[in-house]
């Protein structure tokens, strides 16, 4: 199947198809709300972001033990771009893929997958269960939790957030700022 330029709707159906979670579906449109957000404010292609980031956790749901390997073989049949594959196969990188992060894009999606779950997780056990008062020093007050989200990777977050040159604070606050945009369609 020749390459095409994937759009919301295809990417959204994709994400579907192969996952029923409703945690799984929401982070993946977390993730691409944080995409989005940071494509618009740095120019980049919202929509390519956005997609990428919708698609990123594909095959988490049915095959964790192949995770980014069957997402990479199920956008390939669909004929997404490699660039775009690349992308979500960088966000693997030193888990499940030796896909190293080059571009802005790849580096940004290595960076914020990890710190949703966690910003998420943060405005869920806040009395109001959203993101709207969710400040970054009470993120930064449960990342040195290790206990809490005991899933989400800071190392990861740490190595990716020095890769895009910028502060944990500094990311902490615009992944909160994009998630705030999108804060109804994430039920938060």
């Amino acid at each position: 199947m020749p390459e095409q330029t994937p759009t919301r709707a295809e990417a959204l159906d994709l994400l579907l198809q192969h996952n029923s979670n409703p945690s799984l579906i929401n982070h993946a449109k977390a993730v691409e709300a944080v995409m989005r957000y940071l494509a618009r404010k740095w120019g980049e292609d919202e929509e390519k972001w956005g997609v990428i980031g919708l698609v990123h956790d594909l095959d988490y749901e049915r095959y964790p033990e192949l995770h980014c390997k069957k997402t990479e073989e199920l956008l390939e049949v669909n004929g997404w771009p490699a660039e775009y594959v690349r992308a979500v196969l960088s966000h693997g990188w030193g888990i499940c893929t030796e896909v190293e992060p080059q571009s802005r894009l790849e580096k940004t999606l290595y960076t914020i997958d990890e710190l949703t779950g966690l910003v998420t997780a943060c405005a869920l056990v806040r009395p109001s269960r959203s993101v709207s008062d969710l400040e970054v020093g009470s993120v930064k007050k449960k990342w040195k939790d290790k206990g809490f989200a005991a899933g989400v990777n800071r190392e990861v977050v740490l190595r990716g957030a020095a890769m895009m040159g910028m502060e944990l604070d500094q990311v902490i606050a615009e992944v909160i700022a994009a998630m705030r945009e999108s804060a109804a369609e994430l039920g938060l």
